[in-house]
């Protein structure tokens, strides 16, 4: 049976609401009340929710709901999002974590001169899972321009449904073509587009070259300790993507990998030694104050498969992430 997060159950049922739905309509329907000590449910319910309120509310329910979801609503996944570098590495995240959550891919990347396809492997077996797939699309055209703070814009959408609303609701949600009854569920963005920096990124890449700027024209070198301590933060925000090469942080920093590993050294510690600190840091960190599952935490500390990152914990801790959780 297919679950699906309380925490997109909920958005959905409040907008509903918002929109003016009646308590009686949504008799007979889970209430937010009723997932207070639940993570998930049968996903065939989300169904039925979309369902109801396509009926009774104006058209386009499902395109409005997508975009108006919150990045947090996405769990685990959309926390991820927020400290994502570039655009288009929300899919390669999505990509990373229903491979370790999901025996199959929700999401599946094709990559092509000029162009990347993210197609939605949801077959729309019933009217609510087609309505679901046209909200998951909306809220990812949204959430590319809350994390890029701009206007990005699809190059194209496919649905394998018929068209469901008035064309012109869906031209003003996604402002680019769309089409319907095609072979695959896709969402088409222009490379260019997917390569752009996201806000976070941006802010954060700017501050260390600054940092970089003052100690040429200053003389003074940065302590090792606060480099150290901006490789670790760089390194607790690149970890749900997978653990990222040296090259990769000496850029963000404006070092060539040779300084950045020199600075390291003097500091007494080797970039290797970082990945492995932060990953325990984070492992442990998410075990004790947290309730997400041991998969999530895998691909939130960069493992791709939770059996690694098991071995990986008990030879940090010499417990097993379940057994050190218990105590």
């Amino acid at each position: 049976m297919a679950y699906i997060s309380k925490d997109l159950y909920k958005d959905v049922y409040s907008f509903a609401q918002s929109e003016g739905i009646s308590r009686e309509d949504l008799n007979g329907t889970v209430t937010p009340d009723d997932l207070e000590h639940s993570s998930a449910f049968p996903s065939d319910q989300f169904f039925a929710l979309h369902e109801l309120a396509d009926s009774k509310l104006q058209p386009g329910f499902s395109l409005r709901v997508g975009l108006a979801t919150k990045i947090e609503d996405y769990g685990v996944l959309g926390l991820s999002w927020k400290t994502c570098s570039w655009a288009g590495e929300i899919f390669e995240r999505c990509d990373r974590y229903f491979s370790i959550l999901s025996d199959t891919y929700v999401f599946k990347i094709h990559k092509s001169e000029g162009f990347r396809k993210i197609l939605l492997l949801r077959e729309p077996y019933r009217k609510g899972v087609k309505l679901s797939n046209e909200a998951s699309f909306a809220g990812i055209v949204s959430v590319i321009k809350k994390i890029t703070e701009k206007e990005i814009i699809p190059y194209q959408v496919n649905f394998s449904h018929s068209i469901i609303h008035p064309l012109d609701l869906y031209r003003q949600a996604f402002q680019c073509e769309v089409n319907f009854d095609t072979q695959e569920n896709a969402l088409v963005y222009k490379n260019k587009d997917l390569e752009t920096r996201t806000a976070k990124a941006d802010r954060s890449i700017n501050e260390y070259l600054l940092e970089r700027v003052q100690e040429e024209t200053e003389g003074i070198q940065l302590n090792t300790s606060k480099v150290v301590d901006d490789v670790e933060q760089l390194l607790k925000d690149a970890l749900p993507s997978g653990i990222p090469s040296i090259a990769q942080i000496s850029e963000y920093m404006g070092m060539s990998n040779r300084t950045l590993t020199r600075r390291l050294s003097e500091a007494g510690v080797t970039f290797r030694d970082l990945i492995k600190r932060t990953q325990e840091e984070v492992s442990i960190n998410l075990l004790k104050n947290t309730s997400r599952n041991i998969a999530e935490i895998a691909f939130e500390t960069g493992f791709s498969e939770q059996s690694a990152f098991n071995r990986a914990f008990k030879r940090w801790t010499g417990l097993s992430p379940v057994e050190f959780r218990k105590r």
